[in-house]
C-alpha cells in the first residue's frame, strides 16, 4: 500500500493485451483521461481482404469531453498507426519526440487524415502538467531512435508506462536508457507499472544492437553479387547498420518501398540516421553499377520486411528481380503468424538462384527486453501494483510469473483483457467493470464496415465459391419469363459440371412453378425457397454449400 491519496484512478487497455500490436491504454486521474499510444495490427489469416486492425475506442468516444491528451512512446506502427482514426474523433493535443511525430504525421498524410493536429515536441527531460496531473519522460532503448517511457503522477500516485524497450549497454545511437531516472521514480514510490511483455518468454538479456551492425558487415563484405536486405520500414536502427555496412564495402543503397523512403527522409533529416554524401540513389539507377557495387534495401506497402521481397523473388516486382548470385538478408524478426510467409518467400529466393542470411545469422536482433531486464525493471520501479502488457496472454502470464519472484504479491497483480478497469483508491487497486473494447477492422477506405458477417460470407466464399440464380417473372400472370440462368464462380468449372447444373436448372424451376401454382409471389419467401432447395441438391451432388444468391426480377 501506499500513502493514503484522494482521488479515483482507473487503469485500462483498450488494445495491446491478448495479442501482439495494436497498443492503447488509458490512465483516468479523476475526471481526465489520458492515452497511451494508439497503434495498428496486421491483420490474422481469416480476416480476409482486412488491410488492418484498430482498437474500439467507443469508450473514449462517449467521454471525449474529458480526454485531455494523447502521448506516444515511439514510431512504430503498432503505437502510431491508429492514430488518424482516432484523432478525426477526439482532436486532441499529441506529445512525443521528434522523430516519433515526424513518423505520426507522415502516417496522418497517407491516410490522407485532413486534421488539424496539435503535435508537441517533448524530450526525455520534459515535464508537462495537465489540469493539476504531471506527467514526466524517461528515455528507452528500443529498434528505433527516441524511444520513451512515461510517469503519469496521478492523485493516486505515479502510474508508469515503459512503452516497449530492452537494456542495452551498447546501442548503436549512443543513447542510453534513462536508469537513474527510473531508479528515481522507484525511491519516490510508484503506484502501479505498466510494463512490456513481448520477450518475457526468453530467458537471460536481449544481445546489443552493436553486435548486428558486425554481422552485417562481414555478410555483406563476403557477398560477391548484389545485395539484397529486408527490414521493418520503422526499424531507424537497423537501417543505420546497413547504411554503415554499404559505405564500408564502397556499395550504393537503392531503397524500394515508400513507407521505407519515406521513413529514411525523416530519420535523416531529424538526424537520427547518418548516411555518406551520394551513397543513396534511385532504384532506376540501378542499371548503371556493377551487382558487386549494389545493395538493395527493401520492405512491403505496409512496412513489413516480406510485402516486396516475395514479389522479387517470384519474378513479379516491377524493377528488381532475384537472381543468380543474389545475397538476401532478412534483417527482421517476423511477427506470429508470419512463418509460413517467410517460409515460402525463403524457399522462393532459392528457387531464383539467391542466397539468403536470416535473423538466425545474427543479422537481427529483438528490441524487446528479456526475462533479466525485465525484472531489472521491476526492481528499479519497485512498484505497489503490476499489470504486464503488450503481449499474447501467455507472455503476460510468465511476465506476472517474474513479478512474483521480484518480491511482489500475486494479489497486487493483475492480467488483463482488452476493456478490464482497474481501479485505484486510497492507495489500493481492485478489478472495476469493463468498458466498451474490441477491434474495429479497415479495409480500403472503409473503417469498421467489415464486421464478423462480412469475414462470414468472405471466408464461405473462399471455401466453396458462389452460384447466382438470375429469373425473370411475370407476377400478374404468374409464370417465368425467362430463366432461370445459374452463374458459377468458384464453385465448380462449368464445362466439365453441364449435368449438375442442369439438375439445378431444373430443381429451381420445379421449385419456382411450385409457388406460382400456389399464388405465391412474395420475393423474400421465393429466394428462400430457391436457396434452401438448391443447397440441399449441390451438398447431396457435391458435398459442398457454395453461397447461392437468387436474383428476382419482374417485368
Amino acid at each position: 500500500m501506499v500513502n493514503q491519496r484522494t482521488g479515483k484512478v482507473k487503469v485500462f487497455a483498450l488494445g495491446g493485451v491478448g495479442e501482439v500490436g495494436k497498443n492503447m491504454y488509458i490512465v483516468e486521474d479523476n475526471n481526465k483521461i489520458f492515452i497511451l499510444d494508439a497503434g495498428l495490427m496486421l491483420p490474422e489469416d481469416e480476416m480476409l481482404g482486412v488491410d488492418s486492425v484498430i482498437p474500439d475506442i467507443t469508450y473514449l468516444t462517449e467521454n471525449r469531453d474529458r480526454v485531455k491528451a494523447i502521448f506516444l512512446s515511439h514510431g512504430h506502427v503498432d503505437h502510431i498507426g491508429a492514430l488518424a482514426y482516432v484523432l478525426k474523433r477526439i482532436n486532441v493535443p499529441v506529445y512525443g519526440t521528434k522523430l516519433t511525430l515526424g513518423l505520426a504525421s507522415e502516417a496522418l498524410k497517407k491516410n490522407r487524415a485532413n486534421i488539424k493536429q496539435d503535435f508537441r515536441i517533448i524530450d526525455s527531460n520534459s515535464v508537462i502538467d495537465i489540469g493539476g496531473t504531471a506527467i514526466s519522460f524517461f528515455k528507452v532503448n528500443h529498434s528505433i531512435p527516441d524511444s520513451i517511457g512515461l510517469a503519469i503522477h496521478t492523485s493516486q500516485g505515479p502510474i508508469v508506462y515503459t512503452g516497449d524497450f530492452k537494456f542495452d549497454q551498447t546501442p548503436v545511437n549512443n543513447e542510453y536508457t534513462e536508469v537513474g531516472k527510473i531508479a528515481a521514480l522507484g525511491e519516490q514510490g510508484v503506484l502501479c507499472l505498466l510494463s512490456d511483455s513481448m520477450n518475457a518468454e526468453n530467458p537471460g538479456v536481449t544481445p546489443s544492437e552493436a553486435t548486428v551492425g558486425q554481422n552485417i558487415y562481414e555478410v555483406i563484405s563476403n557477398a560477391k553479387g548484389r545485395v539484397i536486405t529486408a527490414t521493418f520500414a520503422m526499424n531507424i536502427h537497423r537501417i543505420q547498420q546497413v547504411f554503415d555496412a554499404a559505405q564500408k564495402c564502397n556499395r550504393k543503397v537503392a531503397i524500394s518501398g515508400n513507407p521505407l523512403l519515406k521513413n529514411v527522409e525523416i530519420a535523416n533529416k531529424l538526424g537520427h540516421l547518418q548516411m555518406a554524401e551520394g551513397i543513396l540513389i534511385q532504384l532506376d539507377e540501378t542499371k548503371r553499377y556493377p551487382d558487386d557495387e549494389l545493395l538493395i534495401l527493401t520492405t512491403g506497402n505496409q512496412g513489413e520486411p516480406l510485402g516486396a521481397l516475395n514479389r522479387m523473388a517470384t519474378k513479379t516486382h516491377k524493377q528488381v528481380k532475384i537472381s543468380e548470385g543474389d545475397t538476401v538478408i532478412i534483417a527482421a524478426t517476423l511477427t506470429l503468424g508470419n512463418e509460413k510467409a517467410l517460409s515460402k518467400t525463403v524457399d522462393a529466393i532459392y528457387r531464383a538462384g539467391g542466397h539468403v542470411v536470416s535473423g538466425q545469422s545474427g543479422v537481427h536482433v529483438s528490441g524487446h527486453a528479456s526475462q533479466e531486464e525485465l525484472k531489472l525493471m521491476l526492481n528499479l520501479l519497485k512498484p505497489t501494483y503490476f499489470i504486464p502488457i503488450h503481449g499474447e496472454y501467455r507472455m503476460q502470464k510468465v511476465h506476472s510469473d517474474l513479478a512474483e519472484e521480484c518480491g511482489l504479491s500475486k494479489e497486487n497483480i493483475f492480467i488483463v483483457e482488452k476493456g478490464d478497469v482497474i481501479e485505484f483508491s486510497n492507495g489500493y487497486a481492485k478489478k472495476g467493470g469493463k468498458v466498451p473494447s474490441g477491434q474495429i477492422l479497415i479495409d480500403g477506405l472503409g473503417i469498421g464496415d467489415v464486421g464478423n458477417i462480412v469475414l462470414r460470407d468472405r471466408k464461405l466464399l473462399s471455401q466453396d465459391g458462389i452460384l447466382i440464380v438470375v429469373v425473370t417473372l411475370d407476377r400478374k400472370n404468374h409464370q417465368i419469363v425467362s430463366g432461370p440462368e445459374i452463374i458459377s464462380r468458384g464453385f465448380v468449372y462449368v464445362r466439365e459440371s453441364e449435368q449438375l447444373l442442369q439438375e439445378a436448372n431444373q430443381n429451381v424451376t420445379k421449385v419456382l412453378n411450385n409457388c406460382i401454382d400456389q399464388k405465391i409471389n412474395e420475393w423474400t419467401f421465393l429466394k428462400s425457397v430457391i436457396r434452401d432447395s438448391l443447397s440441399s441438391l449441390l451438398f447431396e451432388k457435391t458435398k459442398r454449400r457454395p453461397m447461392i444468391m437468387p436474383i428476382i426480377m419482374e417485368v
